[in-house]
């Protein structure tokens, strides 16, 4: 909980007549917020006996949904280095915006966080610029496993490993590397999971058949199935050997879900996965129309795996939803395939994209805040976040279940200033958002001075 000294420069606030969605269950309730955490939740009204504190804030959230903040444990904030694509600032104000209000972000920024010493800068960084709480994942490569071995996993989310082409020595594919760091590593391993030589393989394939114009359709052929399958059967088999903590990143195949167990409980599993947004939202018959804007490693596949991975959401076969928020500027997507970058940014549409399907009537309501709220903190054992329970920190987000609205560039809050969901139409829209009980997000007006804390891991 917050140093009881903050208590009374914070802001008071009841939250009433919402619908809250948390742990499995729909109620209509209310919900108090002092000092920076959730104080009182009350199923139904607020009983006569009980007041308020002088100064509270009330809001009249019927017909809206009230749920804990989303906890997104994959971005690419590109914060230092790469700021002309994004930043910590720019970055999480459309992270709030979209109801996220935790994140975790990944260490081939400029320089590369594989150092501890690189690390703790980036924290300093996130303290002056985020309005959203934060985590950097340290990254491995194939000199720093002394660097591995010293870090707190109190303080840090986790290790983040490349196994996939990444940029300088932050490719990690060497057999015995990858069984000391498996055998030595303090924290949870998260994994991009590619085989590179496949990869380059089919790379090399296409350059003959087309030179230097592969057509991106190429793109989940090159970055195949076998890539990905290939890839996380070797990082599983590993885990099991070491009882180390896995979690495979952005699983793009209806085949890798073979390796995942969904028998056993979330707190207890050593071995987990996750989905992102976009492979449940697209699939390859998207490239014709959306070209290199849907470039992501590992490659948006075949309706089939889409249709796949959404199946294995509701069977908890997959723990947990992310985006892989990952910005690059318009100019740089228009390359040519082999020199285009892949990623895109998705941060602020993520919750609506997922209570899109709710609408669809494809997830519940409940599933969705599972997978994105208390799951993520479960997996990463994050203190007090991601649920609506007493004396956690108020990370929520209210969210108007029937207000459309189309994405598009007069709305896009991403500093590179596009979406690969432009034109799309959402039938839900958040309307506020608080970080440790500040309302940074308000209809569209942000509270600036709002700055998001560091989060805390149990062992």
């Amino acid at each position: 909980m917050p140093d009881i000294s903050t208590f009374f420069t914070m802001e008071s606030y009841f939250i009433h007549n919402a619908l809250i969605v948390n742990e499995g269950k729909q109620f209509a309730g209310s919900v108090l917020i002092t000092g920076g955490c959730i104080t009182e939740i009350f199923n139904g009204r607020r009983p006569s006996t009980f007041s308020l504190p002088q100064g509270t804030v009330e809001i009249d959230a019927k017909g809206q949904l009230l749920m804990p903040g989303v906890i997104d444990d994959q971005v690419h904030f590109r914060d230092p280095g790469l700021t002309e694509k994004g930043d910590l600032h720019t970055e999480t104000r459309a992270a709030v915006a979209g109801g996220v209000t935790s994140f975790m972000d990944m260490p081939n920024t400029l320089p590369k966080a594989t150092s501890l010493e690189i690390l703790e800068e980036k924290y300093k960084l996130a303290a002056t610029k985020s309005l959203a709480n934060y985590s950097f994942f340290l990254g491995a490569s194939n000199d720093n496993l002394d660097e591995i071995k010293k870090a707190d996993p109190v303080r840090i989310c986790g290790l983040k490993i490349f196994t996939g082409a990444s940029t300088g020595n932050m490719l990690v594919n060497d057999m015995r590397i990858l069984e000391n760091i498996f055998r030595e590593c303090p924290m949870i391993i998260a994994v991009h999971s590619e085989d590179e030589s496949i990869i380059q393989a089919n790379l090399k394939s296409y350059k003959k058949k087309y030179g230097d114009d592969i057509p991106v359709e190429a793109h989940p052929l090159i970055r195949s199935e076998e890539a990905c399958y290939r890839s996380s059967e070797i990082l599983v088999g590993l885990a099991k050997k070491y009882n180390a903590r896995l979690h495979l990143l952005h699983l793009s195949t209806a085949r890798e879900l073979e390796l995942l167990d969904n028998t056993i409980p979330l707190r207890d599993k050593r071995i987990t996965g996750e989905v992102c947004v976009h492979h449940l939202w697209f699939d390859d018959r998207d490239y014709a129309d959306l070209g290199s804007r849907i470039k992501w490693n590992p490659a948006i596949k075949t309706e089939k795996d889409k249709l796949g991975l959404m199946e294995g959401l509701i069977s908890n076969t997959i723990d947990i939803i992310a985006t892989d928020h990952a910005p690059h500027l318009l100019k740089e997507k228009d390359n040519p395939y082999a020199s285009c970058p892949s990623g895109a940014p998705l941060i602020q549409h993520s919750l609506v994209a997922m209570l899109g399907f709710y609408h669809m009537g494809r997830l519940p309501l409940e599933t969705i805040v599972d997978k994105m709220c208390h799951s993520p903190a479960i997996l990463y054992r994050i203190k007090e976040r991601g649920f609506i329970r007493k004396g956690y920190h108020a990370d929520l987000a209210l969210v108007d279940m029937d207000a459309p609205w189309t994405v598009a560039p007069e709305n896009i809050l991403y500093k590179c200033g596009w979406s690969p969901l432009e034109g799309v139409t959402f039938k839900s829209r958040v309307n506020m958002c608080w970080v440790n009980g500040r309302l940074v997000f308000d209809h569209g007006r942000f509270d600036e001075a709002v700055k998001g804390q560091r989060m805390e891991f149990g062992k």
